[in-house]
């Protein structure tokens, strides 16, 4: 009939009140429309993240305020899902540097020039069959990756290409120690320091040793056997994924002008304890020849295309442990909430050319 208007559906999780991943419900949604510099993507593959959890179970009001974020409501609900891989279905029309049937990946943001915290703002969420991104935040795949082994890729190896170049000033032959080694930062931090020329130890449990050591680490210390901290070795660069020691313990086993980067979660720290433990290192980083330092990653276009340089060469290996399906996001976030993933944690949600 004349005039009338025909909207695609598609499926998106979704979730109206931040809560437990019981909260979270995959719905019918409309197919989103790229704005002038996104780009519509099918999304193959997605990869969850401790974001993503921090998300769901709910940010203080202040901080929601702070990142311009609103409560989910009825009618717009929050959609969790930052990592994706996928295959170009339209480009808007400022975007130049992809088009329909490139396989990509990237980010689900909303603006990877935004500033602090706020650069993770994202109003679609890429567990859905279909998102729009802002081109700046999308690299070609490498063809020699599944779509979920380059899902698994982008939060979890910019941070730990980051931390390790921008913050830990990682060089040749330097030794650098990876604590939690085995887990997504972790895993693509070995092996992003190795590809820096760097001699590289592993911390990690028992049951991952043998995953560690196949990502390249030089050494790999079991923590439940050893204390890194109580050795005799010496470090240019900790690069810490857990915050399980003290930092006077760190402290000990740097070199003289070594560097400890924390880029790991607090575990379970309370405001208090996080206020303290950054101001410990700041007061160890003026007091002593050692540096202590804490960062927030950036999403940039750049560092995608180093990482895809680093999957095509093989010097990337992305580390899944679990897939999941789209229906099974809830699942897929439990387990991640466990702590005990192996690398990365990834969403099946459509069938590619080589997923």
């Amino acid at each position: 009939m004349a005039g009338d208007v025909f909207v695609v559906a598609m499926k998106a999780v979704v979730y109206y009140t931040p809560g437990s991943p019981d909260v979270l419900q995959c719905e019918e949604v409309d197919k989103p429309s790229p704005r002038d510099n996104e780009v519509l993507i099918k999304v193959l593959a997605a990869a969850v993240n401790p974001l993503d959890s921090a998300e769901l179970r709910g940010m203080p009001y202040l901080v929601r305020l702070l990142l311009g974020l609103n409560a989910p409501t009825a009618t717009h609900p929050a959609r969790p899902g930052v990592d994706l891989a996928g295959q170009v279905e339209a480009v808007g029309k400022a975007a130049a540097r992809f088009k329909p049937g490139d396989e990509v990946f990237g980010l689900c943001i909303s603006n990877p020039q935004a500033s602090g915290v706020k650069v993770w703002v994202h109003d679609q969420g890429a567990f859905a069959e279909y998102v729009c991104a802002p081109e700046a935040a999308l690299s070609i795949k490498p063809s020699n990756v599944t779509f979920e082994q380059a899902a698994a890729i982008p939060v979890a190896a910019i941070t730990a290409l980051q931390g390790l170049r921008d913050k830990g000033h990682i060089r040749p032959r330097q030794n650098v120690v990876i604590n939690g080694a085995s887990g997504g930062v972790g895993s693509c931090a070995v092996q992003i320091a190795k590809s820096f020329g760097a001699t590289v130890t592993g911390v990690c449990s028992t049951r991952n040793v043998d995953m560690v050591r196949s990502c390249g680490a030089d050494h790999v210390v079991d923590y439940s056997q050893q204390d890194f901290t109580s050795s005799a070795g010496r470090y240019d660069l900790i690069f810490d994924c857990v915050g399980n020691h003290p930092l006077t313990a760190y402290e000990r086993v740097l070199k003289p002008n070594g560097i400890c980067v924390m880029a790991g979660e607090m575990t379970g720290r309370s405001p208090l304890g996080i206020m303290a433990r950054l101001m410990t290192a700041l007061i160890l980083s003026f007091t002593t020849s050692h540096k202590f330092t804490t960062f927030l990653a950036k999403p940039k276009q750049d560092d995608l295309n180093l990482l895809r340089d680093l999957m095509e060469t093989g010097k990337l290996k992305p580390i899944i442990d679990r897939s999941y399906e789209l229906s099974e996001v809830p699942e897929a976030i439990r387990y991640l909430e466990t702590k005990h993933a192996r690398g990365k944690v990834v969403i099946k949600v459509a069938s590619g050319s080589n997923s």
